[in-house]
């Protein structure tokens, strides 16, 4: 039996698109605690406190139900009622149920199961800051515009409105009870209520939000815990369309089902935001869906974090790559703006909506700090034609592609050296533009930080790939034989120059980067795995990159460390300076995998399932401490992390394709296996797996002599091919 480990404070969270609750197991709301109810990167809701009879009511229980509802049990304690009654400790039931869905239902059920009548007054304080989430999430609290309330007495509501300016935000109280009406003082609404013996008594308080001077339509189902309208909408389709899983090891198979419920309700809506201008015949007639990156703090759109969750999940459903694409080819720059690092056919960083962003104290609005984001668009077009092979889908994205190249080839390599650099125009732009974007990140051998513009070994090996895999797309989609060879030629040229600038021979991996005078920034770290996963490496140094990978230095027992334990800066507690992070660990894996390494990338999904059995609800964060793994020991949290995180939860599903080996060819009509089952995962069933219009139910087994066994169910046109040895 594993431990059981909690990520961040004991909170009960529940989100649902582009909305996050986050309260204290007994529903309280505290504004100094970095709880609230968001939305639009908003806090409207900082405080609430429920009182029954003037004190705190007992948590009995209390859990999410989904990820957008969760319910509350309480009982009383002693007091005296408005009769004179004594009222015993644990005779009353007070039931409190949460729904998300364009605002927050809640509904209150009180039931007096004593033997005498009561009397009594529950009462719900609300406070609101409207505070923006980068306040909150930085703990610096300021308030910049101005809050009213005003109380409709005849119509039970309260409205809390704040102004700064131009922008405006309210959250409107409407309350409806069984009993007497409502009355409003002190910041808070009392309930007079009187109960024969098994007597209850309702009420309803919606939290509307009003965005943009529009009341948004909140769900006004009661106590629909399981399948509110809101979230029916969203969910039912994705799920029925997407690919189920069922393996021989229980805990893998928990862990998978979490991972799809997250990916599912990581799920939200892209807004087109008055910021960016498109022509009427481009905006699109169906809703698109993408993946938000991270609750509670990244829940907006990011580019590299929708292209990679996309990547990672093409088996599962290739409509989540669709929605992410249409929406960041709608952010796609067209114009040049240094203050929010903006070029044009550059794909945008991330999307904010709150009052810094829209009164232009932050450039997020958006902000295209980042340089991996363009070419893993690109990439993302390539290998989703790979799983669908809709050319309609291809001729609507492909003037995007082409922007992107170009953008890659000139801004992206700054100097014309053939290597992509990187280094902001903006004031408050971001240090550090690939994964690793925290500000110290990026560091010499020594632990001083490098000159801009820097050149990280990854960034090359995203072009190698992209260019490699839009290529294909030239060939299959549309038979230019010659533009595709001039991609390939120039992929090439650059996997030469990354083997010949950034090879690092007394270490055997690759330098981090190069800094701005073009000097190897000598750190040992997990970017050059990612190198693998882009296929952008000589075989033969693949071997002993692999190798160098798993020296101790690298690898925690958990997983490979970001940074190498012997870096003077190495802190396994830190954000990206020797923390494990999953989506990191099955890249590499899946690249181990590439280069035949299959030993190694079933160490890395051994670690991962083994860390995923520890967490609680077998749910990966975005990342956890470098701590070296012992007999008895348990992944330690990164204080902060994200949870659910779309690529952490893209990492898991990810492990099964990558175990499997699966390479999808929808243009030919051919699905190849290469599978690489551990002992520990004697067989996986993939059912309802699409391949361009087609769903196929897969089975493959691991014999005993370890070669592999391949079911398939009803008869279908696409011909699937075993590698490998398997048995067909």
């Amino acid at each position: 039996m594993r431990p059981r480990i909690n990520v961040g404070p004991v909170n009960q969270v529940t989100h649902l698109d582009d909305e996050i609750l986050i309260c204290e197991p007994n529903g309280r709301i505290s504004s100094n605690l970095q709880q609230g109810y968001f939305i639009a990167d908003t806090r409207l809701v900082s405080g609430y406190r429920l009182r029954i009879a003037r004190d705190a009511p007992i948590l009995l229980n209390s859990s999410a139900v989904t990820e957008s509802s969760g319910r509350f049990e309480f009982t009383n304690r002693r007091f005296i009622d408005d009769l004179g009654t004594e009222v015993p400790e644990s005779t009353l039931h007070l039931e409190l149920d949460r729904v998300l869905g364009r605002g927050l239902h809640e509904d209150y059920e009180l039931t007096n199961f004593s033997e005498f009548d009561v009397a009594l007054i529950i009462e719900i304080s609300v406070e609101s800051d409207f505070a923006d989430i980068f306040d909150v999430k930085e703990n610096r609290l300021q308030r910049r515009g101005l809050i009213n309330s005003s109380w409709d007495a005849d119509q039970s509501i309260l409205l809390n409105i704040f102004t700064n300016g131009g922008f405006v935000r309210a959250v409107q109280f409407e309350a409806t009870t069984s009993g007497d009406a409502p009355v409003y003082a002190n910041g808070g609404l009392s309930f007079p209520i009187g109960l024969k013996p098994r007597e209850t008594w309702t009420a309803c308080l919606l939290w509307r939000p009003i965005i943009n001077n529009e009341l948004l339509p909140t769900t006004t189902c009661c106590h629909d815990l399981l399948s509110g309208a809101n979230e029916t909408t969203m969910t039912e389709p994705w799920i029925a369309e997407s690919t189920k899983f069922s393996t021989s090891n229980s805990s893998v198979n928990l862990t998978v089902r979490q991972a799809l419920d997250d990916l599912v309700g990581l799920r939200m809506r892209f807004q087109i935001p008055e910021t960016v201008s498109i022509p009427p015949n481009e905006i699109p007639e169906e809703e698109m869906w993408l993946p938000a990156a991270g609750v509670p703090w990244f829940v907006s759109v990011f580019g590299r974090d929708a292209l990679i969750t996309s990547l990672q999940a093409l088996h599962v459903s290739y409509k989540f790559a669709e929605g992410s694409l249409r929406a960041l080819a709608i952010l796609q720059a067209t114009e040049t703006d240094d203050n929010r690092d903006m070029q044009p056919g550059k794909i945008q960083h991330e999307l904010r909506r709150g009052e810094l962003a829209e009164l232009g104290l932050i450039p997020h609005t958006p902000y295209y700090g980042t340089h991996d984001a363009t070419p893993l668009f690109i990439l993302t077009v390539a290998s989703t034609w790979d799983w669908h092979a809709n050319l309609s889908e291809i001729n609507l994205l492909r003037p995007h592609v082409e922007a992107a190249l170009s953008w890659v080839d000139k801004e992206g390599d700054m100097d014309g050296d053939g290597l992509q650099e990187y280094a902001t125009r903006s004031p408050r732009g971001y240090f550090n533009q690939g994964w690793k974007d925290h500000g110290l990140a990026i560091l010499n051998g020594d632990g001083s930080l490098p000159q801009l513009p820097i050149a990280t070994c990854e960034n090359q090996g995203v072009v190698v790939a992209a260019k490699r895999g839009w290529a294909k797309v030239l060939e299959q989609a549309y038979g230019e034989k010659l533009a595709a060879r001039r991609l390939y030629d120039e992929a090439n040229r650059l996997a030469d120059l990354i083997e010949e600038k950034f090879f690092w021979e007394e270490e055997n991996t690759y330098y981090l980067g190069l800094d701005g005078k073009k000097r190897p920034i000598e750190s040992v770290a997990s970017n050059a795995g990612q190198l693998l996963y882009f296929g952008a490496i000589a075989d033969e140094r693949a071997k002993l990159l692999a190798t160098r990978l798993f020296e101790e230095d690298m690898w925690s027992g958990w997983g490979i460390r970001t940074l190498s334990e012997r870096h003077p800066k190495y802190n396994p507690f830190s954000y990206q300076l020797g923390s494990v992070w999953p989506h990191d660990n099955v890249l590499i894996a899946a690249g181990l995998r590439k280069y035949g390494f299959d030993a190694e990338a079933q160490k890395i999904a051994k670690a991962m399932f083994d860390a995923a059995e520890c967490f609680v609800y077998y749910r990966l964060p975005e990342l956890f401490s470098g701590l070296k793994r012992d007999p008895g020991s348990f992944p330690v949290q990164y204080l902060g992390a994200n949870v659910p995180q779309a690529w952490a939860s893209g990492a898991v599903v990810h492990m099964i394709s990558m175990l499997l080996g699966l390479e999808a060819d929808a243009k030919e009509s051919v699905l190849q296996i290469s599978p690489s089952l551990p002992e520990w995962l004697n067989s996986v069933t993939l059912t309802g797996l699409p391949l361009g219009d087609e769903k196929m139910n897969v089975t493959i087994e691991r014999t005993a002599e370890g070669s592999h066994r391949l079911t398939t169910g009803s008869q279908s046109p696409v011909k699937i091919i075993l590698k490998e040895g398997g048995i067909v």
